[in-house]
Order: C-alpha cells, then sequence, then structure tokens
C-alpha cells in the first residue's frame, strides 16, 4: 500500500552553526486594502485633534506684540476652557481667568473682503476682565476693581503719543469715528458706572498686550462665554512676516506670493528662538 505524502505546517527553518533548526521569518506584504484603512486612521484621529482638542492658529497682527508675534503659529487647547462635557467626565475643565491668554470668536462681525458678507474672525487677545469686575484706565494704567494692574510681561505699549480714549477708558465713549463699532457705541452707557467698566454676567473684557494697536473690548465690546475656543500651548513655527494681516489677504494669487516667499527664505526667516516657545 502506498502512502500518500502530507504537506507540513511547520514554519520554514534554517539550520544553525551547532545544528539545531532555527525559524526563518517570513515575510507578509500588506495588501492594499490595509494600507488605505491605515491612512483613514491617521486621517480621523488627526481630524478628532484638530476638531476637538487641538487648533492650528496663526498670528495675523500685532495687538498682542511683544507677547506674539505677527507670523507665529500657535497650538491652541480646546480643551481645558471648553464647557464641561458629561461624556468626558475625566477630562480637567476650568473657567477663563484673569491673565489668561485666549482665542476666541470675535463678537462683532467683519465684511467679507471678496463679497463683503459678515463674518467672524478668529481673535486672540489677554483676558482682563472677568463677570463683576470693575475696569478703567488712568494714564494708560488698567485699574482693575480699584487696584493698578501691573503691564503682562513683555507687553507692548506702542506708540508714545496720548490718547484720551485708550489711556483714560472710559471717560471717552466708543464711537464710530474712531473704529468702535455702532452697537457697541449705542450699549456702551448701560455697562459704566461710576466711572468704571462693569462687565456684566457671561461675558469677558479682552484687551490686547500691544495696547495703542490693538482693536479689542474697547472697541467691540465684551465677548460672551459661549464664543471663547481655548488657550494658545506654545509656538511650534514662527516666520518674519513683514506686514500685519499677511495671511488673511484675500486672492489666489497673494496666497502663492507668500508661498513662494516662505519657501525660498523658510531657514534664514523662520524666527528657531521661538520654535517651541510656550505661551504666557
Amino acid at each position: 500500500m502506498t502512502k500518500k505524502k502530507t504537506q507540513s505546517s511547520k514554519t520554514p527553518s534554517e539550520p544553525a552553526a551547532d545544528g539545531t533548526e532555527v525559524p526563518v521569518e517570513t515575510r507578509v506584504e500588506e495588501t492594499p486594502f490595509e494600507a488605505v484603512a491605515s491612512i483613514c486612521s491617521v486621517l480621523v484621529v488627526g481630524l478628532y485633534i484638530l476638531t476637538f482638542l487641538g487648533q492650528n492658529f496663526v498670528i495675523p497682527s500685532g495687538s498682542m506684540e511683544d507677547t506674539l508675534l505677527v507670523g507665529d503659529h500657535l497650538v491652541v487647547d480646546r480643551i481645558t476652557l471648553a464647557p464641561p462635557s458629561k461624556w468626558m467626565p475625566l477630562v480637567h475643565y476650568r473657567e477663563p481667568r484673569r491673565g489668561d491668554i485666549v482665542v476666541f470668536l470675535k463678537p462683532a462681525a467683519d465684511p467679507d473682503p471678496v463679497d463683503g458678507s459678515p463674518t467672524y474672525p478668529f481673535l486672540v487677545k489677554r483676558l482682563v476682565g472677568v463677570p463683576g469686575d470693575r475696569i478703567h484706565l488712568r494714564d494708560g494704567v488698567v485699574i482693575l476693581n480699584g487696584v493698578a494692574q501691573n503691564p503682562p510681561k513683555g507687553s507692548k505699549m506702542g506708540p508714545t503719543a496720548f490718547s484720551e480714549f485708550l489711556d483714560e477708558y472710559p471717560s471717552t465713549p466708543p464711537s464710530t469715528d474712531i473704529g468702535a463699532t455702532e452697537a457697541w457705541s449705542v450699549d456702551f452707557p448701560n455697562h459704566v458706572s461710576n466711572g468704571d467698566l462693569v462687565v456684566p454676567p457671561g461675558h469677558f473684557f479682552m484687551m490686547g498686550d500691544n495696547r495703542h494697536n490693538s482693536l479689542d473690548s474697547r472697541y467691540w465690546g465684551f465677548v460672551p462665554r459661549e464664543n471663547i475656543i481655548g488657550r494658545p500651548l506654545f509656538n511650534y513655527w514662527s516666520f518674519i512676516t513683514p506686514e500685519d494681516h499677511e495671511y488673511e489677504r484675500p486672492g489666489i494669487g497673494n496666497s502663492l506670493a507668500w508661498m513662494g516667499h516662505v519657501a525660498l527664505h523658510f531657514f534664514t526667516e523662520t524666527r528657531w528662538a521661538r520654535t517651541l516657545h510656550l505661551i504666557r
């Protein structure tokens, strides 16, 4: 009777120097489907992080100099200052505090540079007043609840020319003639008491560190709690940008020209000392 040969299922092996057999590793090739699935997984995780946990933000103007410079690219924490959520009970939440640098949606609309439609841009300022605070400026110094405040470390006061509206606020009410919004000009007197501006419940008062070159709450009013997006964590890249709002110029031509400039001068005009610089 002839015995049938059976196929061995053992792992291929090769003899070692001492005569014993050592298994030979077999390489498993990744299928196209598995490769696509891996890429999709990375994209989903990245989209989740950018949507719910962190956000990229670029500084377009000099209103926060020298704390933040035009061309600073920031990673923004969208969790800590977010309203508490029941589906993430272990995450640390807290209310915005005085002195925080925050990213928020501007409460007053700007006209779109292309079609003029109302837009609500992201802004970054320092939180000066919380609900119930009484605020005024005297000789450019912020007086908070009757106590003079030291300027933020690294802040810049801008031009030295005295401006009554900027340096003796709110003794001079905001008006559209100096760039204030019409709605704030009308609502402003309702929040002034004994020479102080009183922050209402659920709102915050924001100012730029470069106070003489900052369109902030003095011009368009308080920021509602729901408008606050998060707080900047660190500066992951900073590029010398000579003009304010360079990153906001409309048109594909301007975008391509700026991208070409960055590509040509990436190494020479990157502010390497500000890389991974913590924001305070």
